[in-house]
């Protein structure tokens, strides 16, 4: 007897869409649906609407609404295990065909830490000219989302300030991202042509979250000498960040490169703090478990040379401080 004469009767044959079980991971990963369809440029309704259809063709229901937050349930978390296991084959078919094609096509996945959003993308639309048949994918978040998203092998590359130190990874330098002190042009500060440590740890200050890169650079630098700062808000955006300096709400440290790539930065001034600026650097890493394609084979070559090129035109054409 044929053995795919009742096919329609299984389950593999109503489980859904790999789009549908895209959303899945993507609901899975952000934790709410209305994340999920601003990640993938849809509307709710249309992410709701799909995950109702997945839902009804496995019968039970993949998630449960508690408070503001969706909690997975078993029949829910079974469902984002087999997706990630089919999509993650489907990924390396998409790399094992690109690389039987050469480099005019494939996809080239990147996920970067908040901080360095701002050159990210110069260096992707680069590379995108060269070759216009790859696809390119860019994930933004903060250091533990990036770590997450690592561990997990989800991208080709990840972009670090501060390299994870207890995961293996290939890695390469890349660009260094000075942190400097910033303030209102008119606080007390910002007058004086030297500032102590200890004058800064004294003023209101702006802190980007735990977890973040930036706030990771600046604990251990201050640990090192000893000092705590005088934190008055949290705020999970450098860009945020800058328009509450700006707003006089207190000071911060931010890396100097994310200034240069944004607009209205004519209230801010750089404070020449003794120790200051916190130097880090920018750096790309990548699975030592996971076998790069011939795409991500070629973006690593483009680094060495035309991207840190092109970032160094962008950075002085842009130079603010």
């Amino acid at each position: 007897m044929n053995r795919w004469i009742n096919v329609k009767s299984r389950l593999y044959a109503h489980i859904g869409t790999f789009r549908q079980l895209e959303l899945l991971l993507e609901v899975h990963e952000t934790g709410s649906i209305k994340a999920a369809a601003e990640n993938l440029h849809l509307a709710q309704p249309t992410v709701s609407m799909q995950l109702k259809k997945l839902s009804d063709a496995i019968e039970l229901p993949l998630y449960e609404q508690v408070g503001k937050k969706l909690r997975f349930t078993e029949a829910g978390l079974k469902v984002v295990d087999t997706a990630q296991q089919v999509l993650g084959q489907i990924e390396k078919l998409d790399m094992d065909l690109a690389n039987l094609k050469g480099i005019t096509a494939g996809t080239l996945k990147l996920a970067v830490v908040t901080s360095s959003k701002y050159f990210a993308p110069h260096l992707m639309g680069a590379f995108s000219k060269l070759y216009p048949g790859v696809n390119v994918q860019l994930k933004v978040g903060n250091r533990e989302q990036i770590i997450d998203r690592l561990i997990n092998e989800k991208d080709d590359f990840y972009v670090f300030s501060h390299l994870p130190e207890d995961i293996p990874t290939n890695n390469a330098k890349f660009l260094s991202n000075p942190l400097v002190a910033i303030a209102n042009k008119k606080h007390p500060l910002a007058k004086q042509e030297s500032v102590t440590l200890d004058a800064l740890c004294e003023e209101d200050f702006i802190s980007r979250e735990a977890g973040s890169g930036t706030r990771y650079a600046i604990d251990t630098f201050l640990a090192k000498h000893g000092k705590t700062l005088n934190t008055r808000m949290i705020i999970e955006s450098n860009e945020a960040i800058k328009h509450a300096v700006m707003s006089g709400l207190g000071i911060s440290i931010l890396s100097a490169h994310s200034l240069s790539f944004t607009a209205g930065n004519s209230d801010i001034k750089k404070l020449n703090v003794k120790g200051l600026p916190i130097d880090t650097s920018w750096y790309f890493a990548w699975s030592v478990k996971r076998e790069l394609s011939i795409v991500a084979r070629e973006f690593a070559k483009f680094l060495e040379y035309d991207g840190k090129q092109k970032i160094a035109e962008v950075l002085q054409k842009n130079k603010y401080f």
